[in-house]
């Protein structure tokens, strides 16, 4: 059964034109059915070299690039956002914390939405910090919880404080932990999430420009999340999550784990291994959809 994006506006079907103005695209100067229709997949990160590495990376797994092949920037027109297409698969970077990726998934969801997309599987692929687990741990998002471990997102609209919930495709997660099993060289679990909205005070670090509680709270803290099911902690998933599924969108967060946060703050591996670190989940996500297409 084909499932098509459900747009939650319906203003929206009032405009003779709708400008994503971020990714310097729109329905009045580009194709969509004829440039994403076939769309089956959408990986999101943070970094743009990171999802244009990813996109060459994907494109010689599925035997549809060759090595060294360029892939130009769909949205070349802006520097916000950076983004990549091979056969069914769209390379989408969002920038860091949640206001930036809020504003990328709004016209990601829309372009999808234009483009006739039907059965979209989206993926977050990045870093984060882990809780409990040793660095180069990848983690599978089962909720994404606010900084007092709740699964939820608020969000003031109008002056309002609103509810979403963070809840992701609970299948999806499976099928993503079975694959590292088949692909066997990492250790990944399934965890919750800590979504936050700073990387040092919102996180717990002792090395900020401002920290104004000690070490002991800190510990007391982060033992306080793993007790609850966090096992690490990032800047996107909740709002993530929350997007998605108002929009009707499986999705899944694979972030891997660059350090352990009970035993420190600071990012200190080489950068030969941080970068090793940082292929874990797009070789996770990678064999997924070779998994999906059948061709793994």
């Amino acid at each position: 059964r084909e499932n098509f994006i459900h747009l939650c506006n319906p203003h929206l079907e009032k405009m003779k034109e709708d400008i994503l103005y971020h990714f310097a695209l729109g329905t009045g100067t580009h194709d969509f059915p004829a440039l994403f229709g076939d769309v089956k997949f959408v990986c999101v990160g943070g970094s743009p070299s990171r999802m244009k590495a990813f996109i060459a990376y994907i494109a010689e797994e599925l035997g549809l690039g060759s090595p060294g092949c360029d892939y130009p920037n769909i949205c070349a027109g802006t520097d916000r956002y950076a983004m990549y297409k091979v056969g069914p698969v769209l390379s989408v970077s969002h920038g860091m914390g949640i206001p930036s990726i809020s504003i990328m998934l709004h016209e990601l969801i829309k372009l999808l939405y234009h483009a006739k997309c039907s059965n979209i599987t989206i993926i977050r692929i990045g870093t984060s910090g882990g809780i409990g687990l040793e660095p180069g741990s990848v983690v599978i998002t089962r909720q994404s919880v606010d900084a007092t471990f709740k699964p939820q997102l608020e969000q003031v609209v109008l002056g309002k404080t609103v509810i979403r919930s963070t809840n992701l495709d609970e299948q999806l997660a499976k099928e993503l932990m079975q694959c590292s099993k088949e692909i066997g060289q990492f250790n990944t679990v399934i965890g919750n999430t800590m979504c936050t909205l700073d990387f040092y005070e919102g996180q717990g670090r002792l090395d900020g420009a401002i920290c104004l509680y000690d070490e002991e709270e800190k510990l007391q803290y982060l033992k306080k999340a793993y007790d609850s099911g966090v096992r690490n902690i990032e800047m996107e998933s909740s709002v993530f999550a929350a997007m998605c599924n108002l929009s009707g969108v499986k999705a899944a967060v694979v972030c891997v784990t660059l350090l352990n946060r009970l035993e420190g703050d600071q990012i200190s591996s080489s950068h030969d291994v941080l970068v090793e670190y940082q292929q874990r989940p797009q070789k996770l996500v990678g064999y997924f959809i070779k998994k999906c297409l059948g061709k793994a």
